[in-house]
């Protein structure tokens, strides 16, 4: 298990735990690339660059400025980051809860696995974590990350608890000036047979199903290159396809077939 990069304490009420949190998700499979300079093969690096002298900036000189005016800025140091810390920094205070399905996707943003870093806050943890299964409610609560402090909710998973952080409220655009202009009221008769569609292609979740196909194309052509290997003859170019001729379809004909084909697959296997 990954080391944990949050440490601190969960507390609900009287009750309180210490606990250990981890992001849920990794990109450290995925492909990444230097960038090099082709004429040596070396690598290039990136450096902060004073802007009039043009003169590299060593790291113990870089600072936080905030603008106040053109080329003008109040230098902030880290012992005054620091002054502002808050008690969210290291403790998550569960101050209310909500139904599970009320938090609406869009605010989601990122996943953090949230489990018990001591024995003795095991049962503490267990009663906030079974409790909220019983009830189907989230815990919310704020905590801060990257000296930010960011609006949480806590929901159990397994056996443990999955700490999600929320976007801000003014971070979600409105969806009504997106969707305004959509009037369109469907036509019921086209509706059972998207239903039939949809029983068609209806499944258990899996995660194969966000897989990326990019990615592995990348590892093969890496692979290939590793093995110094003569380039792969280009695929020869089918025949167009003959939906790319016209976007006017008849829907109703459309929704037909893909119902037949789906059916007849269906029996196929």
């Amino acid at each position: 298990m990954p080391r944990p990069y949050w440490k601190g304490y969960l507390k609900l009420s009287l009750v309180t735990c210490p606990v250990a949190m981890s992001p849920a998700t990794s990109d450290s499979e995925k492909v990444r690339f230097h960038t090099l300079n082709r004429e040596t093969g070396n690598r290039v690096v990136s450096q902060y660059v004073d802007s009039v002298t043009g003169k590299p900036v060593k790291d113990e000189n870089e600072a936080k400025g905030y603008a106040r005016g053109e080329n003008d800025y109040v230098i902030l140091t880290d012992d005054d980051l620091d002054s502002v810390a808050l008690d969210t920094v290291k403790t998550i205070d569960i101050d209310k809860f909500v139904p599970a399905e009320s938090i609406e996707w869009v605010y989601l943003e990122k996943p953090h696995y949230l489990m018990p870093d001591d024995p003795v806050g095991h049962e503490a943890f267990a009663v906030i974590r079974d409790a909220m299964a019983s009830d189907k409610v989230v815990g919310v609560s704020k905590l801060v990350i990257g000296r930010r402090e960011r609006a949480v909710v806590l929901g159990p998973r397994g056996e443990g608890i999955v700490l999600w952080t929320l976007r801000f409220g003014d971070e979600v655009r409105p969806e009504e000036s997106y969707f305004e202009g959509i009037d369109e009221e469907a036509d019921p008769e086209l509706i059972p047979l998207v239903q039939q569609l949809i029983k068609q292609k209806t499944s258990r979740w899996s995660s194969d199903m966000v897989s990326d196909p990019i990615q592995e194309s990348l590892l093969k052509i890496i692979a290939e290159k590793k093995r110094a290997l003569k380039p792969a003859k280009k695929a020869a170019k089918g025949k167009p396809d003959a939906t790319q001729g016209s976007n006017v379809v008849n829907i109703m004909d459309a929704l037909k077939k893909s119902v037949a084909a789906e059916l007849k697959s269906g029996k196929a296997r």
